[in-house]
């Protein structure tokens, strides 16, 4: 069944505002933490939770975390990766416009644990009227003394800002973030050295993704252990599952880490509309490997996935139905990665760009024996060859795609 722990106030009429958000225990896990905790408690409650990273990659927050250099006379940041691009992916979105004050503090806890003062929210280009809702959110915050000087008169200061990008999704890679919040192109750098020791403006910086982020007050209010049994005791807590595609209740759905990805599609989100059956499935957003539908028995986390060759990634589940052509799912994987590549790496800009040429021409009536060998051997040349992940991102799709329904691709070129 669902268990909301971010989503549980969801449906409260105005719950953006910080007066309502206060009457539903707000802010109660900053005063703890400011107050009851230190630093290096906090650090090692984050840690036994099991909270691993929301945005995809899955790495864990508390050792994150502890990679900050706490002995260097420099400056350290928080970046908060609102940049939400995945295409599928939208539940950072539900979390900002219905309850930016959750992230808030998960912010400030999370400065205070590592000794930032200063914050940064990158949101995404096209999220105006969430931004605004953000910056009002973080008014708000600086009105009540959550934010600014002597927060709370504990001695700890904190500002936090919000950076809007220009809708690139490489900036969703961590270090293309810090680029573009530079005032720098998108491009990302080559690692390490890695943004804990070397990030933004050179200084040591945390990068944590907008669901990361918004766990940590329960997590300290709770306790780690509270929140464990939440989820599995490699991967703590809930997640929140987009569902969209053919089904007859797309949304959000917070469940354990762990839940059946057939329960979600078929018991939560409704099951297939009417007349539809099901032909596919993007179990983590549209740059994860796809599954068949008999292969969507499966647990939906980091590790079932991984065994499963596929991803976890943003949670985003994107269902197919036997009446979509996988060509033309081709077509939307091979002109979005074609399109959003900085053009940096070398095997990225040109294995994308010839992809989607080789589709848009099969497409076209124009396929040729031998076409899908070739996008096998560009997409294969990608993989691991770039210096961030977009070129996996593309290439995992497309090799799950071309491999798994061949047959069908094959029919669309000539024998």
């Amino acid at each position: 069944m669902e268990e909301k722990l971010l989503t549980r106030h969801f449906d409260l009429k105005n719950l953006y505002k910080i007066e309502v958000y206060l009457k539903e225990v707000g802010y109660q896990a900053v005063k703890r933490a400011l107050k009851e905790m230190k630093p290096e408690e906090i650090l090692e409650e984050v840690k036994n939770a099991n909270l691993r990273g929301r945005g995809g990659a899955g790495f864990p927050a508390g050792v994150k975390w502890g990679f900050v250099p706490q002995d260097v006379d420099k400056p350290k940041y928080l970046c908060v990766n609102a940049d939400e691009g995945e295409p599928g992916t939208f539940k950072d979105r539900y979390i900002m416009s219905h309850n930016p004050h959750l992230m808030i503090e998960g912010i400030i806890i999370t400065c205070f644990c590592v000794g930032i003062h200063t914050a940064f929210i990158y949101i995404r280009g096209e999220y105006e009227a969430i931004a605004l809702r953000l910056e009002q959110a973080i008014s708000e915050a600086y009105k009540k003394g959550f934010l600014g000087k002597n927060i709370l008169e504990t001695g700890f200061d904190l500002d936090v800002f919000v950076h809007r990008g220009a809708g690139a999704y490489i900036c969703g890679e961590e270090t293309g973030l810090l680029e573009s919040l530079e005032g720098k192109r998108g491009h990302p750098r080559l690692k390490p050295p890695f943004p804990a020791s070397i990030g933004l403006f050179q200084c040591p910086t945390v990068i944590n993704n907008v669901e990361t982020i918004s766990n940590i007050p329960q997590i300290i209010l709770n306790g780690a252990e509270w929140f464990l049994k939440k989820g599995l005791p490699k991967d703590g807590g809930t997640r929140i599952f987009g569902v969209s595609g053919v089904v007859k209740n797309p949304g959000i759905y917070e469940l354990p880490l762990g839940t059946n990805l057939k329960d979600i599609i078929f018991k939560y989100a409704g099951g297939m509309k009417e007349g539809k059956k099901l032909k596919a499935v993007f179990p983590g957003g549209m740059s994860a490997p796809i599954l068949k539908a008999d292969e969507i028995n499966i647990k939906m986390d980091f590790d079932s996935l991984v065994e499963a060759e596929s991803m976890l990634g943003s949670a985003a589940i994107i269902v197919i139905d036997e009446e979509t052509s996988m060509l033309d799912v081709l077509k939307v994987v091979t002109r979005f990665y074609s399109h959003e590549s900085c053009g940096q790496c070398t095997p990225c800009r040109i294995g994308n760009s010839w992809i989607n040429k080789i589709i848009k021409r099969i497409a076209a009536g124009g396929g040729k024996r031998g076409d899908i060998d070739n996008i096998i051997r560009l997409a294969s040349n990608m993989m691991g060859k770039t210096l961030c992940p977009l070129g996996d991102a593309a290439a995992m799709p497309i090799l799950s795609i071309t491999k798994k329904f061949r047959k069908e691709i094959e029919s669309y070129t000539a024998n």
